[in-house]
């Protein structure tokens, strides 16, 4: 089967149309731009639906005013072609025209667990987020959805409104894909140039180093460490550890499951990376110390 490209809701009504009435559907949603980290999210999307839709869809509302919607990369032809070698039904690809109303007035909130951490940094970022991802649900009405864990908050974000909401979508986050090195993979990469590429690595080293250690204040100081070693490379925007459902800052009684989570600029481009690790009971870090 060929791969359908749809550039407006009745494009994707139509491929729809045309499949079996039983058949599982999976939507990965995307910017476009794709590199081995999204690939890795459509083969998870095959391994779990009969067919997969791809959206491509660069969404203004989630880009504030002093942000790369601009020159955000455009590989359309690439992207296809990708989209078709990882075996993807439909790419769903729509004009800003054909996805917004001009005159729209209704959005979804992300409340204030999008307005902490990535939120704080990005304000309005994960209302415009939310917004079209509860419109792509309602336009391709897939199965299952899945998301790349390397945006941690925005998995987190997403899991909250199909909770809140009753959307019948099932969210699967799927790890995040890195280079060699440790770098995670992201379409901004790009950017940067060869020595900025190097000092970019500092983000992912602090996550190992803090992933080392199992009490909150010692995972964030050995994170701290590295990170501050590298402040003439990077400008760090934060770094922080929280509950993975909240994205509250976790204390030093946490127990469990945590995000260590860090945002920093290098150069112009501003990258973010996380870990999900899992901290020890008080007692166990009394008795280790």
């Amino acid at each position: 089967m060929d791969l359908i490209v749809a550039r407006d809701r009745l494009d994707l009504v139509k491929a729809r149309s045309d499949w079996d009435g039983g058949a599982s559907v999976a939507l990965v949603p995307t910017m476009g731009a794709l590199h081995a980290g999204h690939r890795s999210l459509i083969r998870e999307a095959r391994a779990r639906a009969d067919r997969v839709v791809v959206s491509i869809f660069v969404n203004p509302l989630q880009f504030g005013p002093n942000e790369d919607f601009s020159r955000y990369p455009r590989t359309f032809d690439a992207d296809l072609e990708v989209c078709r070698a990882e075996g993807a039904a439909v790419v769903f690809a729509p004009s800003v025209e054909s996805m917004y109303d001009p005159e729209r007035q209704v959005g979804v909130s992300s409340g204030a667990m999008g307005e902490v951490v990535e939120g704080a940094s990005r304000p309005g970022h994960f209302d415009g987020m939310l917004t079209v991802v509860l419109k792509l649900f309602n336009l391709v009405q897939p199965d299952l959805a899945v998301f790349g864990q390397k945006d941690a908050q925005q998995l987190a974000l997403i899991r909250r409104m199909v909770r809140d909401l009753d959307v019948p979508v099932e969210i699967v986050g799927a790890p995040t894909v890195r280079e060699p090195d440790g770098l995670a993979l992201s379409s901004r990469n790009r950017y940067l140039s060869a020595v900025e590429r190097g000092s970019a690595l500092a983000l992912s080293r602090a996550l190992r180093a803090g992933a080392a250690e199992t009490a909150p204040s010692k995972v964030l100081a050995a994170a701290r460490a590295v990170l501050d070693a590298a402040a003439s490379e990077l400008a760090l925007d934060y770094v922080v550890l929280v509950d993975p459902a909240t994205f509250t800052p976790v204390d030093e009684s946490y127990t469990g499951e945590a995000v260590l989570a860090v945002a920093a600029k290098v150069g112009n481009t501003r990258l973010i990376d996380n870990l999900i690790l899992t901290l020890d009971p008080l007692e166990d870090q009394i008795t280790d110390s």
